[in-house]
């Protein structure tokens, strides 16, 4: 039997969230697409209040949720509402979708920590979503970074030393 386990975040485009994660110790396997919207099977052209978000399967005995939280607040800013780099609209926003209340928990926590550590100018806006249905992006979103070297992202590690 697995033991390996699923997170859910957003916080922006997903080809640059995915192509950082993906080579993160303890992370399997990371898979882009729609994530806290309206409509079922969503799609690119429309994902009506969907994030464009990444699913992570990921050995806890290797990293832990917290540990993937906290990579997150580094590699994106938390502090724009619906907005990263020159992305804009909720499709965009900064948002961990929790599994659990052990997961809600751990999510305020690290987002009282980033928050206190004054390393970002503003407030964390990133928003606490209960976990609905991930719908996986079309096949051209998926490794869309490692096909195009060159394509487009806004992420990048923004601060190396860790919040927790």
């Amino acid at each position: 039997m697995s033991t390996n386990k699923k997170a859910y975040i957003a916080g922006g485009c997903f080809w640059g969230m995915e192509d950082l994660f993906r080579t993160r110790p303890g992370i399997l396997d990371t898979e882009v697409g729609y994530i806290g919207g309206e409509n079922d099977n969503p799609t690119y052209r429309n994902h009506p209040g969907h994030a464009e978000g990444i699913e992570l399967i990921y050995n806890p005995e290797v990293t832990s949720f917290k540990e993937i939280l906290d990579y997150f607040f580094r590699i994106h800013n938390p502090t724009t509402i619906d907005q990263q780099g020159n992305d804009r609209g909720s499709s965009y926003r900064s948002a961990i979708f929790f599994q659990d209340e052990e997961e809600k928990v751990i999510a305020e926590e690290v987002i009282k920590i980033v928050e206190d550590s004054n390393k970002w100018e503003g407030r964390v806006v990133t928003t606490l979503e209960p976990y609905t249905t991930f719908w996986a992006a079309e096949p051209e979103h998926q490794d869309y970074l490692v096909r195009i070297p060159n394509g487009y992202t806004c992420h990048f590690e923004r601060f190396k030393e860790p919040f927790v």
